[in-house]
């Protein structure tokens, strides 16, 4: 009803553009075609581009861009760099998914508006995983695409919706050379985070182009108030413009030209192209999400073609798969270059899916390439647009080579996985294939290849990513709660005054009785994985400090002071200066971390306590001594030059924009000023936390432990100043005593250490061959004290000399011996009971499962079991009811027997 209000815009009125509905899905649209019933959208029309052009010339996707830069940059707009694909300023998202994602902040929950400049075009490398199994078989999705934000808020300096839509038809018809009568407009609602406005769509002889949205309201649809600053956000598909001016078969034949004549150079690819272009054809007038699957649509596509579905599958198939290898190679490179490595967790998990999807693509095909190949062709051709990536192109190629080992280097546990699972003769659920894939990175392709019978739903890498698609939240500790909207905030001492521990303040509040807050303090609160001063209140002694808001409240012991008393404070100075030691050094490290191993290395967490600091960082491999060793004396380095350490408050966009991103390694700061500290321009972070004046006052950094937390992420443990100081003398002391006991000089003690060791493991090889001896002599007893259950032989066994190791050898043995036989032995070690069974190859045919013996022998434990038909273990915490399940097993075993 009120469209007129919404979407007539000046260009419409001075053109003659007339409002139509669609006589097939019902949406409104503008045109100049009196005549038209359709709209441009899919289904309702075709694309009627492809082998037909309708623009004066055929531009490559690098000249596409510089022709819309060309032309908004002589309308006043600034050009600027394309922000990263890793949106690490935007808590919410793992990657940039629209152009606009870039200049949004969330301050209080609400999204604001930030640009660099007003208003502005900037080519926005965009990645969404959500299309991932149609990329490569519909000519037109992607993983990684270039969105071309075309930005403005109205007013100061910018625009509103009537010269955005000038523009944006201008540069079809003048720079491009579009017919007028070529360009029509869908009406459209656009909803996002926090905000929503109304949009117009625009569409190219069946193709869209760009999306116009005119983002005016806060909230939802539902609840909403007026933004005080209307923002344009105009993102147009350079692919799809690029792919107009070609009219190829599909917009990967535009889009990954350069890189595609070289794959085909080295990995030959025969199809038929003009069926390929018919099919092309019918393929971009429909709408995939209208079809289940994408096998579905095929089959609609081969119908209208006259042709079987199988033959199109088989004789488009390897073109697919090269197109989704030119896709996912891409994807990877921007989000390497930007700092995301592939991992089992996160939205490296995203990243790791594409890689082993690629990398299936190239195995099944037998393409002779490598991803690293591909990433450098696309360096090769895209760092005219994006000269960034030749500078990293060392470390993208370093990363894909070892994701590219650990996949081969996993063939043979995947080869074990796959003939575990093809021995079952049992098709695998798509839960099973899904967790297959997700613990173990066995592919449902690898399953099929095998023999495995598979029914792999379409939508199987949607379900994959589906389990990784959103950030996971920190899990916070539960924290009381208290009122304090009416309390003053808090003045914080420790920033001006961080030297002076002794302080009188005013009590202005006391929760429950322990929880004090005052005027003033200059004690630190928890926060930043910075552990909270203690000290003393009064005569009560403070154990911790929180921020709520902009109040500090101070959990006491001991005598509270009263609300309205003035009270003496004293912060303890010996704590501070130990935190801050170790504080100021997870930054040192930090950045000394990053220059060892590479610039993916991003600050995965931190924790900083008085007596030691943890520093968690993304890495792709476990650290080597070697590596180890480098990080710290690089530390140590910094530490010694005794540079400066600066620290100011700054209005969050001018320190973006001076340092980048990478000022968010502790997270994002959700306030618009924020407090940068600047370690020499070694490492410069926005931090809140209480630091040295200069690295000499860390004295020393000494890493005590290093592990691997989760793929991709690598933990430094950590000592400093007068922690490190401390752990020498900790480790003085206890290499005395290891000498003393050891009635050995201190440097001698690796050498009698491994003398030591020598001679226990060769105590060991005499106890183990001892033990197969034994284990030989006793099959004879074994097999002569069976007795027959329903037509198989049955040993049952409790305690025993024997290791659990030589008991497994004896099963093994014994059925090897005699193949009717049932072995269980039933014992304890350590706090729990344990099962071990073996059934002969002859028992089998009977239809026992090692696996159901030992899980229903294990349950009696308290436990559980499991294992293959042959072998199988268990076990259980009752040590009590070791007898009962010895006194079970025969019982179990005769239920089981076939017939």
């Amino acid at each position: 009803a009120e469209y007129r209000k919404y979407y007539l815009v000046d260009l419409f009125r001075r053109k003659g553009f007339v409002r139509k509905k669609c006589e097939n899905c019902g949406k409104y649209f503008w045109t100049l075609n009196e005549t038209r019933k359709r709209c441009d959208d899919q289904p309702c029309s075709p694309y009627t581009f492809i082998g037909n052009p309708p623009t004066e010339k055929k531009l490559d996707y690098v000249n596409t861009w510089k022709t819309v830069e060309r032309f908004f940059v002589a309308k006043k707009h600034a050009s600027i760099k394309r922000y990263p694909v890793v949106s690490r300023w935007r808590p919410d998202l793992f990657f940039t998914v629209a152009s606009i994602i870039d200049f949004q902040r969330v301050e209080g929950g609400k999204v604001v508006f930030q640009l660099p400049a007003n208003p502005l075009i900037v080519p926005q490398m965009c990645l969404r995983f959500n299309d991932t199994p149609s990329v490569g078989v519909s000519g037109k999705h992607y993983t990684s695409f270039c969105m071309l934000g075309q930005t403005s808020i109205a007013g100061k300096g910018g625009y509103w919706k009537d010269r955005c839509i000038d523009l944006d038809f201008e540069l079809l018809t003048k720079s491009f050379g579009v017919e007028e009568n070529e360009v029509s407009f869908i009406e459209e609602v656009w909803l996002g985070y926090g905000a929503f406005g109304y949009s117009l769509e625009y569409f190219v002889r069946g193709l869209e182009l760009g999306n116009a949205v005119f983002t005016s309201f806060e909230g939802t649809p539902s609840k909403y108030t007026p933004m005080k600053e209307r923002v344009v956000d105009m993102g147009a598909g350079l692919e799809r413009l690029t792919w107009l001016t070609q009219g190829t078969p599909t917009s990967y034949d535009s889009n990954f030209a350069d890189v595609l004549k070289k794959m085909k150079e080295v990995s030959n690819v025969e199809y038929d192209e003009a069926l390929f272009l018919r099919y092309s054809r019918i393929a971009g007038a429909m709408n995939l999400d209208d079809y289940k699957t994408i096998s579905e649509a095929r089959g609609v596509i081969a119908k209208s073609l006259g042709v079987d579905a199988t033959r199109l599958a088989g004789q488009f198939g390897p073109l697919e798969a090269m197109y989704a290898i030119a896709d996912h190679a891409r994807t990877l490179l921007f989000a390497i270059t930007d700092g995301m490595l592939p991992s089992n967790s996160g939205g490296g998990y995203n990243l790791r899916v594409l890689f082993r999807r690629a990398q299936n693509f190239i195995r099944r095909y037998g393409f002779r390439l490598t991803l690293g190949e591909v990433a450098n062709w696309h360096i090769d051709y895209l760092s005219r647009m994006y000269p960034e990536l030749a500078e990293h192109r060392e470390d993208v190629g370093e990363v894909l080579s070892v994701e590219e080992a650990r996949y081969t280097s996993s063939s043979d546990r995947v080869a074990k996985i796959v003939a575990s699972v093809s021995s079952s003769g049992q098709s695998p659920s798509t839960e099973q294939l899904v967790q297959l894939y997700d613990s173990e990175g066995v592919t449902p392709e690898q399953l099929s290849a095998a023999g495995v019978n598979v029914s792999l739903p379409e939508n199987f890498y949607d379900q994959v990513l589906a389990r990784h698609a959103t950030k996971q939240r920190e899990v916070e500790e539960e924290r009381p709660s208290f009122a304090v909207a009416k309390v003053a905030p808090t003045k914080l001492l420790f920033y001006d005054e961080g030297a002076k521990f002794e302080f009188k303040a005013r009590v202005l509040k006391v929760f429950e009785g322990k929880y004090v807050v005052l005027d003033r303090t200059a004690f630190y609160p928890r926060g930043g994985g910075q552990e909270p001063d203690h000290g003393r209140i009064g005569d009560a002694q403070v154990t911790e400090v929180v921020k709520y808001g902009d109040v500090v409240i101070h959990t006491v012991v001991g005598k509270t002071p009263r609300s309205g008393t003035t009270v003496d404070c004293q912060v303890d100075g010996t704590r501070r200066r130990k935190i801050t030691q170790i504080h100021t050094a997870t930054h040192i490290l930090n950045g000394s971390s990053r220059q060892v191993l590479g610039p993916w290395v991003w600050q995965h967490s931190a924790f900083k306590e008085e007596d030691y600091g943890r520093l968690d960082i993304t890495h792709f491999a476990h650290l080597t001594q070697q590596e180890v060793e480098k990080i710290e004396d690089l530390a140590n380095e910094v530490v010694r030059k005794n540079l400066p350490v600066n620290t100011s408050f700054m209005p969050r966009q001018e320190a973006e924009e001076k340092y980048g991103f990478r000022i968010y390694q502790g997270g994002i700061v959700p306030t618009r000023s924020i407090r940068i500290v600047n370690i020499g321009n070694w490492d410069i972070e926005a931090c809140g936390g209480t630091h040295a004046k200069r690295t000499g006052d860390v004295g020393l950094v000494k890493i005590t432990k290093v592990e691997r937390v989760q793929d991709g992420v690598e933990r430094l443990e950590f000592v400093a100043g007068e922690s490190a100081i401390e752990y020498a003398h900790r480790m003085d002391s206890a290499l005395n005593h290891v000498s003393a006991t050891l009635e050995t000089q201190r440097e001698n003690i690796a050498k009698v250490a491994e003398s030591l060791k020598a001679e226990l493991e060769a105590v060991r090889a005499r106890e183990k061959a001892l033990g197969l001896r034994v284990v030989e002599l006793s099959t004879a007893e074994v097999l002569s004290s069976a007795k027959e259950v329903k037509g198989v032989k049955l040993y049952v066994g409790s305690q025993s000399s024997l290791s659990e190791e030589l008991i497994i050898a004896q099963g093994q043995k014994c059925t090897e011996s005699d193949p009717s036989l049932v072995y269980v032995r039933v014992f304890a070690i350590g706090n729990s009971a344990r099962v071990v069974c073996f059934v002969g190859a002859k028992a089998r045919e009977s239809g026992l499962s090692a696996g159901d013996i030992a899980r229903q022998v294990a349950s009696v434990l308290g436990g559980s079991g499991g294992g293959s038909a042959a072998f199988a273990q268990g076990g259980g915490p009752s040590l009590d009811r070791i007898e009962e399940a010895v006194r079970s097993v025969e019982g179990t075993v005769a239920s089981l027997v076939r017939g």
